[in-house]
């Protein structure tokens, strides 16, 4: 029986229209509009395509958003002053600087220099060190909509053996910790890891984060797991797809998520879930 598919595309509506009444209310009750303030440095295609993506579901949910835009050579220092000032001003929730930066910047340098308080993105060591000891104030946003994806598929977490393909920051490490603290046995892979096989086909949850194109195949799975692909790659003849084989997982997983349509739309929908986090907790 093939898998079911959990439609990144349908719950991400569906929870940006919740998002949407809480930012109304906010704003009819407390006069306070949740407000994303997005950096962008250079004209990368995809941060482009990315940082619009995420100005335009700011506006659709009611939000306000900020852009300001630097070309690649611009000094660091002009981008930290940037920062500086939005730090101090309290019409503005969140913050958020797209990755990556030209390679004169030092990235964990600008990250550090955003208030903790309005890292929607979670990337902010304080921010990182309360999701390690189980007291996350903002989740990173793409496994944070893992979470919901496996939330909302009523997929049972406790006991249950996670496995993790990729280690980064941004993703690996942090999905890690969000599955422990729901009490499963996880297992983090990486380029590295001998007999990737051996893990993956233990796994009852299993998260494809590596950036390699149908990397995990179908022979690779547990029948009846559920594979949650984060990896969006771009084919020769110019497709997506993710770091799972499609065609082949759907005949073994029992829940697939698909790319594009999967994983992605959760990213920006938990983004906009931190910003009003944000907006909220800035009421006496």
């Amino acid at each position: 029986m093939p898998a079911q598919i959990i439609d990144g595309n349908v719950l991400a509506q569906a929870v940006r229209a919740e998002l949407a009444e809480k930012a109304a209310a906010l704003k009819a009750t407390q006069g306070i509009t949740p407000c994303l303030a997005v950096i962008l440095v250079g004209e990368d295609p995809a941060s482009q395509v990315y940082v619009r993506n995420k100005v335009a579901a700011c506006e659709k949910a009611g939000f306000a958003s900020l852009k300001f835009t630097y070309p690649a050579e611009v000094e660091p220092a002009a981008v930290l002053g940037k920062i500086a000032e939005l730090n101090a001003d309290p019409a503005v929730h969140g913050i958020l600087v797209q990755l990556p930066l030209p390679p004169h910047f030092d990235a964990d340098l600008v990250l550090e220099a955003i208030d903790p308080a309005k890292d929607v993105d979670g990337f902010h060591a304080e921010n990182v060190g309360a999701l390690m000891q189980g007291k996350p104030r903002f989740i990173p946003c793409t496994p944070y909509g893992v979470m919901k994806m496996l939330e909302s598929a009523g997929v049972p977490l406790k006991g249950a053996e996670a496995v993790i393909v990729g280690r980064s920051n941004i993703v690996g490490k942090p999905m890690a910790m969000l599955l422990l603290a729901q009490d499963c046995t996880v297992t983090l892979c990486h380029s590295r890891t001998q007999d990737l096989a051996f893990h993956t086909k233990r796994a009852d949850i299993l998260v494809a984060a590596v950036g390699r194109a149908k990397m995990i195949t179908g022979d690779m799975i547990k029948p009846g797991a559920v594979v949650i692909d984060v990896g969006i790659n771009r084919l020769p003849d110019g497709k997506l797809c993710g770091d799972v084989d499609f065609d082949s997982a759907k005949e073994v997983a029992g829940f697939l998520t698909p790319v594009p349509g999967g994983v992605g739309p959760m990213t920006i929908t938990m983004l906009l879930a931190n910003t009003l986090t944000a907006a909220e907790r800035t009421l006496p």
